[in-house]
């Protein structure tokens, strides 16, 4: 057993003579659980540190002086340990240094975080880009009634307006919705563009900015819809880069309105079904 043993004896032996629990693992190598229980037998282990008290006396200074534990291990040559239980009733404050040290450490790890995810998440992406390839006009179908279902207007119980409407901020929603309206038909005469955009910011710029999205003259765009301020909202919707909603109408569109709403509707049956084609071949 360890209390017995010649290990155990010189351990105790050493911390009698005012080694710390450093100096006995690099002069023994062996470990503080070791060390521990050795000095335990004899009431000697880490509860009641043997340091003198001048040791003692430093170790509370640096303590109120704001450093930490490992620092006064360091500086006193004491165990960790050991420089805890000596200055564990001290109240502890850090120093204005330590502070902006330990948020400069902090802002270092989660920018390190943020990289790697960054990493990923590009090696992702990356991966189903390649792997969607080219779409179909079929796959195109779909996807733009899908689209549309979640994000375009619709004809209400109370309301049986058949007219496709659709709102978004995204440019790459507005496009892929403007290429399933060609599929379905749908000429660029039978569009009607308007801004819908907070009453705070540049309407001129925002036209012009969707106008080069789509593709069509400002010239054709209704009058913008402006949004009222409310001081209680807290818009984080804000400076050079809001541009606001783009409105994308097609005039006599009951027809293209009820295909979009056939089209979902047999995605629905297809998914209740239970038939769903991964696509990826079968052998």
């Amino acid at each position: 057993m360890v209390g017995d043993s010649d290990v155990a004896r010189k351990i105790r032996s050493m911390r009698a003579a005012g080694a710390t629990y450093a100096q006995i693992r690099a002069e023994l190598r062996v470990g503080a659980t070791t060390i521990s229980r050795a000095l335990g037998v004899y009431g000697l282990g880490r509860s009641r540190p043997r340091v003198s008290d001048d040791v003692r006396s430093r170790a509370i200074a640096l303590r109120r002086d704001g450093h930490s534990v490992p620092e006064i291990a360091a500086e006193l040559g004491i165990a960790r340990s050991t420089a805890w239980l000596v200055t564990k009733e001290v109240a502890w404050e850090p120093t204005p240094e330590r502070q902006e040290r330990a948020k400069r450490a902090a802002r270092a790890r989660w920018d390190r975080y943020n990289q790697r995810q960054a990493v990923e998440r590009k090696r992702v992406v990356d991966g189903m880009v390649a792997e969607i390839g080219n779409i179909s006009e079929r796959e195109l179908l779909l996807v733009g009634a899908a689209l549309y279902w979640a994000e375009g207007e619709k004809a209400k119980p109370w309301r049986q307006t058949e007219q496709l409407g659709f709102i978004n901020s995204d440019p790459e929603v507005i496009l892929l919705h403007l290429k399933w309206l060609r599929l379905l038909g749908v000429r660029t005469e039978r569009l009607v563009f308007r801004v819908h955009i907070h009453e705070s910011a540049d309407v001129a710029e925002a036209e012009k900015y969707w106008s080069d999205v789509v593709g069509v003259p400002v010239e054709r765009f209704s009058r913008a819809t402006l949004k009222k301020h409310n001081p209680r909202t807290v818009r984080r919707n804000t400076g050079e880069s809001y541009r606001g909603c783009l409105v994308v109408r097609v005039r006599r569109s009951a027809g293209e309105y009820r295909a979009m709403a056939g089209i979902w509707r047999g995605i629905c049956a297809t998914l209740s079904g239970g038939t769903v084609n991964s696509g990826r071949g079968s052998s």
